[in-house]
């Protein structure tokens, strides 16, 4: 009697087991269901995020055994049928990391649309990061389907200055706006970007808001950018140079040399190529 009171114990709690496991399951089926139809594809998924949206590291470890999410290297992971894209990766950093990195430069004028007939780089991108910002090493460690340009560099007061919402395929992401990212330019020039260069993308500048402009201005950190920028903006005559107050503005003092054996331009107090003079 005791054996077969002590087997039907047992089996019940076999039973209860199964059916505690099936809904276990069936709770972590919804949960991950829930995440892979709520973030765009191609989102890169960080476990500390994860964590935080209530994905404990052991269902985020369960989810990977069952094939669900995929790493792309310690510390990040993916949906495992999305794409592996660098748009992801950036959206990651900013949303979820609140790292400071971003699209500019001349690639973000490409992304506008504004640098096109210039490209002759259009398979490097270009990124910005403050100077102390320590990466990720699945960020720097995995190779990309494009060649990346990383530049440590604080330009502006407030680092959001100039920042833009821009999609890419379902990702959204911050980029610099065109004016922020023509600026960003002339902070690479001459040694990183040619002022050349540079010139002729200031030439296709003729929709700038001075508004925006001035406001980049005024919080800009390098004389040198501020003077170059005013300088290439007088000598191409766009309509909104006009209407910037350079009073406003800190220029420094003393000449900015960017060649040798170049031309000053008292106004400006910049030593540039004869080229462009």
């Amino acid at each position: 009697m005791k054996k077969n009171i002590l087997s039907k114990i047992v089996y019940l709690c076999a039973v209860n087991y199964i059916i505690y496991m099936n809904e276990r399951l069936e709770i972590n089926k919804t949960k991950i269901n829930t995440l892979i139809q709520s973030l765009p594809r191609g989102t890169v998924l960080l476990p500390s995020w994860l964590l935080s949206q209530g994905y404990s590291y052991e269902l985020q470890q369960c989810y990977r055994k069952s094939g669900w999410l995929k790493s792309i290297g310690k510390g990040a992971m993916l949906k495992s049928n999305d794409p592996f894209m660098l748009a992801g990766a950036l959206s990651a950093l900013q949303n979820f990391a609140n790292i400071n990195i971003h699209i500019g430069g001349r690639s973000s004028l490409e992304l506008q649309g504004v640098a096109h007939y210039l490209q002759i780089n259009s398979y490097e991108t270009t990124l910005f990061v403050n100077g102390n910002t320590k990466l990720p090493l699945w960020f720097t460690n995995n190779e990309w389907n494009t060649k990346i340009r990383l530049f440590r560099l604080s330009l502006f007061e407030d680092e959001m200055t100039g920042m833009s919402d821009f999609n890419e395929g379902e990702q959204t992401m911050k980029i610099s706006n065109v004016d922020r990212a023509i600026m960003e330019c002339m902070a690479l020039c001459p040694a990183q970007f040619p002022l050349s260069e540079a010139y002729e993308l200031m030439e296709g500048l003729s929709g700038l808001r001075p508004a925006k402009v001035q406001e980049l201005l005024e919080k800009c950190k390098s004389v040198k950018v501020k003077r170059l920028f005013l300088y290439f903006a007088e000598k191409t005559e766009h309509s909104w140079f006009k209407y910037l107050d350079a009073k406003k503005i800190n220029l420094g003092s003393g000449n900015r040399s960017l060649t040798e054996n170049g031309i000053l331009i008292p106004k400006y107090k910049l030593i540039l190529p004869k080229e462009l003079v």
